[in-house]
């Protein structure tokens, strides 16, 4: 009886163990889902990222070989986990305890990755790589505290300046020595401004007032005026005035456009509305920050492929090289040789945070040195400029600020 007892006890407590097996294994199954999904995201997230960083040397590479320029995107990705957990006993194998249940549990994870792949072409090229940049997108970049220097070398095709009534044209091509150079000029001379805090990039606002007989009203057509104008009515004469704010493009400055008379903002906005969705105008004045210099005009902004095509051009026949600042214009603090410097070598290069082979070359940005983190910000740059050309940036609301480093 006593044996009987002894058996049934360690058969019990072998029960115990295998239950606490199979608690064990789905309380550690409960665990490691989200740490699987934790580690899936972020290495989704990181293959994606250097897939595209890849992607942007190899095109790169393609412009400096004159070769077609090709861009594969990952549309969706849907990754499906399969949790399994199993769970049993079997006698122990040796000694007394080989009465006794032991325990056997385990548990397996599946991934199941789905990737749609889809190459840029047609009309999505068109539009994504094509069509120059619009004055929004440069705005909104701006507004992240880049350098204005470093964004208008990259995505400016050429300057515009108004001078003796007639408007002559920079282009921003190290081929074109004296456009070049000038182009350069202008660039540095707005850089020394946002040095010292004082350069504006604020939407031209001012109010127009229209006058109408009050008896051309309806009361149906009163409604509607009502959601688009501030209406006040003048017994004396009869008549509605309708006063509303207009929205200009925006203008960088080196002045606070708020300061200038109605009639000036008028003209302003007038003059700015004439131009081109993908020109950054801007208005330097005497009186103020780098007033010894005034300059008025645009900056026409260029497409994603033409940016790449300057940059692949620099590693060949078109390379940048130094400028010096007007002697009108303050202290910069700094004004690099390349937008961007690239390195072309026959081996893989040393130091380099992201390198790509191609045509028998390798090729990378140089972020060694004292340029490094220059350079670095403007393959940053071009990352998030490839980015924004998926979708538009609303011109509507855009608040006024002062643009500093």
């Amino acid at each position: 009886m006593v044996g009987l007892m002894s058996i049934g006890q360690r058969s019990v407590s072998s029960i115990g163990l295998t239950l606490a097996g199979i608690l064990c294994s789905l309380a550690l199954t409960g665990c490691l889902s989200p740490i699987t999904l934790s580690r899936a995201v972020t290495s989704y997230d990181e293959a994606v990222t250097d897939a595209i960083s890849k992607q942007l040397l190899i095109n790169i590479a393609r412009a400096h070989q004159h070769q077609p320029i090709h861009f594969t995107g990952v549309s969706n990705i849907a990754a499906t986990f399969d949790f399994r957990v199993s769970a049993g006993a079997t006698p122990a194998l040796t000694g007394e305890a080989s009465r006794a249940l032991m325990p056997i549990f385990g548990g397996s994870v599946a991934e199941n990755p789905t990737i749609s792949i889809v190459p840029i072409e047609g009309e999505e090229f068109t539009k994504r790589l094509l069509t120059p940049f619009q004055e929004t997108k440069f705005l909104l970049l701006l507004r992240q505290r880049y350098d204005i220097d470093l964004l208008l070398r990259l995505m400016t095709q050429e300057l515009r300046i108004k001078q003796n009534g007639q408007e002559v044209a920079y282009r921003n091509r190290p081929a074109d020595r004296t456009e070049y150079e000038m182009f350069r000029r202008v660039v540095s001379h707005l850089s020394a401004i946002q040095d010292q805090n004082q350069l504006h990039a604020e939407p031209l606002v001012y109010s127009r007032t229209w006058t109408i007989p009050a008896n051309s009203v309806t009361a149906e057509g009163f409604q509607a005026l009502q959601k688009e104008y501030l209406v006040t009515y003048s017994q004396k004469d009869n008549t509605y005035t309708l006063s509303k704010q207009i929205l200009g493009r925006t203008l960088i400055t080196n002045y606070d456009p708020d300061t200038l008379s109605p009639d000036e903002q008028a003209r302003l906005i007038d003059e700015t509305e004439e131009g081109h969705l993908n020109d950054v105008s801007f208005d330097i004045r005497p009186g103020h920050v780098g007033g010894d210099y005034p300059l008025k005009g645009e900056f026409r902004l260029r497409s994603f492929n033409t940016i790449l095509n300057f940059l692949g051009r620099s590693l060949g026949e078109d390379p940048e090289y130094h400028v010096d600042k007007d002697p009108r214009t303050p202290e910069i603090h700094e004004n690099p040789v390349h937008a961007m410097e690239l390195l072309l070598s026959d081996g893989s290069p040393s130091g380099a945070d992201l390198s790509i082979q191609s045509h028998g070359k390798y090729y990378a940005v140089k972020t060694t040195g004292p340029l490094a983190r220059w350079n670095r910000e403007a393959f940053q740059l071009l990352y998030l400029l490839f980015q924004m050309t998926v979708t538009d940036v609303p011109r509507v609301g855009v608040p006024s600020i002062t643009i500093a480093k």
